[in-house]
């Protein structure tokens, strides 16, 4: 699913209304119908008194609206008006005065209003400010944001909170709507998934109202959001007359004394994943741990006892995974250093590999095409330097991958997969998978996938997918807090069942 900038959804808006020959007041009610039903299913015979807040944009005449139909339902309303400016939209002010007529008269808020009552029993609907913010709130607007926000009530926002701006981080974290509910139009917006942005919104739901199909689909976007329908296209179903080798030779590099778990962690889930194959490079204290935990894993050894100290591969594989807790010292460095110069296949490249990288940025130049590096937000800063906001890392991301010609993965809560100027947002993951070993198992996941045949692209997508969908089942099961990274692994092959079976995604879904 595509996600839009506002720039694009105000032409779509301008594009349908054209093509559909309506006015934009009638794309107005259509939109404000949506809310009320979605509304009206859901507390239809209830009491509950439902107070508006409407702003003197579009934001706000699509409040005007919902207000009306609500009354015309017979539900109990307050609109106040949000007096911030001398301008109205046309639309908001035509939708004003058939409130009017309806004898519902609006209270105003002004700077020197007295903050209306507000009962943690109301339901508060947010429609003061939509996509189009591009300044500050007034700070008599952002008290009365606060002031919202602490009433305890139920928050619906409208398209998205007030006074959080669609392409910068807040001016003022206070002065934004902390949503219990949004209802955006048509398309989900990028804010919705950053750190800094995210945080705003509690759940989120689209609702279509109707904006032209043809216009939506041949509009390029610099990100999209990845679901089980894009994720159902990329899977590579298995041959019945296919063996191992079919299925590529993995080599997962990695591990020093103390760590030879991360290496096992990676190992396994890069076979649970489908590799058909899969060989250990470690050093010799890894040797009969790897070979009695996972009997199906190859081991190759190197000649030092705790540390990589050099690499001498006995075959060349399809793809190597390498970093997990390999360890940043001299020898190790000028191993990984000699083997990139040697690798001309993609790699998979995550922790002190990424660590290696960043403090020799010489060596980026040797790492392979199409590789993918996975970096969590300390590696990544590492990798591109500092930022002062999401965005800023965004654009030092999109740079960083472009000029070095790699799949760069941003581990997070809905981690984005950038390539070729283009971001991939996920949409699967939970906070139990913010636990020790969680990465060394996407890598382990996502050499498996490339060594299947995956393009890079589409094994970094589908990777992280799908290890975010173990990490639910996981949750699903042993709450947050025991979610652990070998459960995470082990859960791996119900992930593909349920992806690849509708009615059981389904059920989880709603779960």
């Amino acid at each position: 699913m595509k996600i839009f900038s506002a720039q694009q959804i105000y032409d779509a808006d301008k594009f349908t209304i054209d093509k559909q020959q309506i006015t934009s007041d009638a794309l107005m009610e259509r939109a404000a119908t949506k809310l009320f039903e979605w509304i009206h299913a859901r507390l239809r015979g209830t009491s509950v008194q439902i107070k508006l807040f409407c702003g003197i944009g579009n934001n706000g005449g699509d409040g005007m609206v919902l207000a009306r139909l609500l009354h015309e339902h017979g539900y109990a309303i307050q609109v106040h008006v949000v007096n911030y400016s001398e301008k109205r939209s046309r639309d908001f002010l035509l939708n004003l005065e058939r409130l009017k007529e309806m004898k519902v008269w609006p209270d105003f808020i002004n700077e020197d209003s007295d903050l209306p009552e507000i009962s943690p029993n109301d339901i508060v609907v947010d429609a003061i400010f939509g996509i189009g913010l591009n300044r500050a709130p007034a700070t008599w607007v952002g008290n009365l944001i606060q002031h919202i926000n602490t009433s305890h009530a139920f928050v619906l926002a409208v398209d998205i909170p007030s006074g959080l701006p669609m392409d910068r981080s807040p001016w003022k974290p206070a002065h934004v709507i902390d949503a219990s509910y949004v209802l955006s139009f048509q398309v989900p917006k990028l804010v919705f998934f950053l750190p800094e942005t995210g945080v705003f919104i509690n759940q989120w739901e689209l609702l279509d109202i109707g904006l032209d199909v043809g216009f939506l689909g041949k509009t390029e976007t610099d990100f999209e959001l990845i679901g089980r329908p894009e994720i159902v296209p990329l899977y590579r179903p298995r041959l019945k007359f296919s063996h191992k080798g079919t299925y590529g030779h993995s080599m997962i590099i990695g591990g020093s004394y103390g760590k030879i778990g991360a290496v096992q962690l990676a190992s396994s889930a890069c076979l649970s994943t489908g590799s058909g194959l899969v060989t250990a490079y470690v050093p010799k204290c890894g040797y009969q741990s790897l070979q009695t935990a996972i009997p199906e894993v190859m081991v190759v050894t190197d000649e030092d006892e705790k540390t990589i100290s050099q690499i001498v591969l006995p075959f060349v594989p399809d793809v190597i995974g390498i970093g997990m807790g390999i360890g940043t010292g001299e020898k190790t460095v000028k191993a990984f250093g000699a083997l990139l110069k040697e690798m001309k296949s993609p790699m998979v490249i995550d922790a002190d590999g990424l660590n290696i990288l960043s403090k020799n940025p010489k060596m980026l130049k040797d790492v392979p095409k199409d590789s993918i590096l996975t970096p969590h937000p300390k590696e990544l800063e590492r990798l591109i330097g500092k930022w002062n906001d999401d965005f800023e890392k965004l654009d030092k991301a999109k740079t960083f991958s472009l000029k070095n010609e790699v799949v760069l993965v941003i581990k997070g809560a809905h981690t984005i997969v950038f390539y070729n100027g283009k971001g991939y947002v996920n949409t699967t993951g939970n906070p139990g998978m913010a636990t020790a070993g969680s990465g060394d198992v996407l890598t382990g996941m996502i050499t498996g996938l490339v060594a299947q045949g995956y393009a890079p692209l589409h094994a970094a997508i589908f990777g992280v997918y799908l290890h975010g969908f173990a990490g639910d089942i996981c949750a699903s099961q042993n709450g947050y807090e025991a979610v652990k990274a070998s459960e995470i692994s082990n859960r791996i092959g119900q992930g593909y069942v349920e992806i690849l079976s509708p009615s059981e995604a389904e059920e989880r879904e709603k779960a």
